[in-house]
């Protein structure tokens, strides 16, 4: 007689594979009804596996980044030959509408991504940390999601609050509690996220950029730490492939273009098959191809919508095709459902953000590598405003541009677009620094922006001042880029003081401004900067801010639009 035990071991094991066989005469692409990570059994995994082996099957990625909470269709830059060109593009409910539309075409196996940096950068945003955002971003239906470098500007608990309501998995394997008898240093999130489809296992394995604490105002990521990449994706990849038996392994990363592209160059990464990429707001549309793998990057504002597919046979990937994609208010028609939650979210500050409080002459655009019209707008009101010998402003990447109406000759500066400028409100900070200070500061800066090795790059542009003349060669070595320096128009004496005004970067010793070490007399004003802008907006409205030479490259164009060299990318 059969042991009783047996008896249903084997009625279990026989009906969990009758159950898996039943399942996929019941759709297409069988898989999706079985998604689980590592909880199905061994006939059922071999189900599975033996569905995808003997025809070919397309696996769809649709990618979104860096987004900053653009809730509606807005001007987009673009650089078509050699001349800046401005389109309406974005939106939520415009890139709802064309999403669906994607995943119509392949139904079954589509995965949605977003690679960070979605919840801040729009007023709405930050006025309600970021909390207004999660109904949107989960209407739009993501699969999988990697927390940017300013997914902390809430700080730790915010962070972990906003994630936490959204529906889609989060992953980062580099991304730690700092140790305490709390939590032992723990990674925050999920370190990978496998997904059974297209007749295999697909493995996502996350990466944030390891430079926040330095990037971001410290008090962002109290309670957090970072490790960089190559510190264990060498483990994860081969965890992936040969303990849970991936057909495909993707790294998805927000550390900028020109990390991303060191990483795939890295031995660290042999076995990956593609990075996707985010952070630097760069588009790529030919995938870069490192020593070990490629990397794309997708755009930022909700304006460019990736779309990478895979092609799965005999249980092996055999293709990749990419494209990145324009999200056009023109053909495709906003979703009804998405622009209401948009609406409700913007309707508490409409009547506010909507305010005018100047015009400029001139398109405001931030996408410029080493001077833009929209930083010398900011510095020239900081100059303005406290006659210092020097404004600064940090190199912030984010704020899609604001371009001149044909009808009107004016671009219309409203209190949203000035929150799009600078999402956060901060505190205007004096100081006195010598001219010595400023030489070895602008070498540092010149490394974070242009550094050989791409894992010492910060994903800011360089940064920005007004007061100041500075003329430099990328391409020479750390601490030898600069050529030189005039203040006031006058060459800088490395003796001599001089009166700086910035922005407070919360957290920052007193004594530091603008990652300037060592400031004598550091004072905070009773000004923050967005009243700072508006009272200079008041005043000389209509500007007409233009790069003018304030930062000029003997080795590249004013006009430099990417960090990245020694390959074919182009920004455009």
């Amino acid at each position: 007689m059969e042991n009783k035990k047996d008896i249903l071991s084997d009625n279990r094991r026989d009906f969990l594979k009758k159950s898996a066989l039943a399942g996929m005469a019941a759709v297409l692409t069988p898989v999706t009804s079985l998604v689980a990570n590592n909880s199905l059994s061994e006939e059922a995994n071999d189900a599975i596996s033996q569905s995808g082996k003997n025809k070919s099957q397309k696996v769809t990625f649709l990618i979104t980044t860096d987004i900053h909470s653009q809730l509606n269709s807005h001007d987009e830059f673009f650089w078509e030959n050699n001349t800046a060109v401005y389109k309406k593009r974005g939106g939520m409910a415009v890139l709802k509408t064309m999403i669906e539309s994607f995943r119509k075409q392949n139904p079954a196996n589509t995965i949605l991504y977003d690679g960070g940096d979605f919840f801040h950068g729009h007023a709405v945003a930050s006025l309600t940390e970021g909390e207004a955002l999660i109904p949107i971003f989960n209407n739009l239906n993501y699969d999988l999601m990697l927390p940017g470098n300013w997914e902390v500007v809430y700080k730790k608990k915010k962070m972990l609050y906003d994630l936490g309501h959204v529906n889609a998995a989060k992953i980062c394997a580099n991304m730690w509690h700092k140790t305490t008898d709390a939590d032992n240093g723990e990674l925050v999130y999920p370190p990978y996220w496998i997904k059974y489809i297209g007749g295999v296992k697909i493995g996502v394995i996350g990466y944030t950029d390891h430079l926040i604490p330095k990037r971001q105002s410290p008090a962002y990521s109290e309670g957090l730490r970072f490790d960089h990449a190559d510190v264990n994706i060498a483990k994860y990849v081969k965890l992936l492939r040969e303990t849970e038996g991936c057909a495909v392994v993707i790294v998805a990363t927000h550390m900028g273009l020109a990390q991303q592209v060191g990483l795939a160059n890295n031995p660290a990464s042999e076995g990956v098959d593609i990075i996707m990429g985010a952070d630097t707001h760069e588009r790529v549309r030919v995938p870069i191809q490192g020593k070990y793998t490629k990397v794309i990057e997708c755009g930022a504002f909700g304006s460019f919508l990736g779309k990478l597919d895979l092609t799965i046979e005999n249980g092996k990937l055999i293709n990749t095709e990419y494209q990145l994609l324009d999200v056009d208010p023109a053909k495709y028609p906003a979703d009804k459902e998405m622009q209401g939650l948009v609406e409700k979210a913007y309707e508490p500050f409409k009547k506010e953000l909507q305010v005018v409080i100047g015009t400029s002459k001139t398109p405001l655009v931030r996408y410029f590598v080493m001077e833009t019209p929209m930083d010398n707008l900011i510095t020239d009101a900081v100059k303005w405003k406290f006659k210092p010998d020097i404004a600064l402003s940090n190199g912030f990447r984010f704020c899609q541009p604001l371009a001149v109406d044909p009808k009107t000759g004016l671009a219309t500066i409203t209190k949203e677009f000035l929150w799009n400028m600078l999402p956060v409100n901060s505190e205007a900070k004096t100081g006195i620094v010598t001219g010595k200070q400023i030489w070895d500061w602008l070498e540092k800066e010149l490394q974070n922006a242009f550094a050989k090795d791409p894992s010492k790059r910060f994903g800011g542009w360089f940064v920005r001042y007004n007061g100041m003349e500075v003329n430099f060669t990328i391409g020479n070595e750390f601490g030898k880029r600069v050529n030189s320096v005039k203040v006031g128009g006058a060459p800088i004496d490395l003796a001599k003081e001089y009166s700086i005004v910035a922005c407070e970067r919360e957290g920052d010793p007193d004594d530091t401004l603008c990652r300037i070490e060592h400031v004598k007399n550091p004072k905070k004003s009773p000004f923050l900067m967005h009243d700072v802008i508006t009272d200079y907006l008041k005043e000389h409205s209509p500007v007409a801010p233009i790069i003018e030479g304030r930062a000029v490259a003997t080795d590249e164009p004013k006009t430099l639009l990417t960090q990245l060299k020694g390959t074919s990318y182009e920004f455009k």
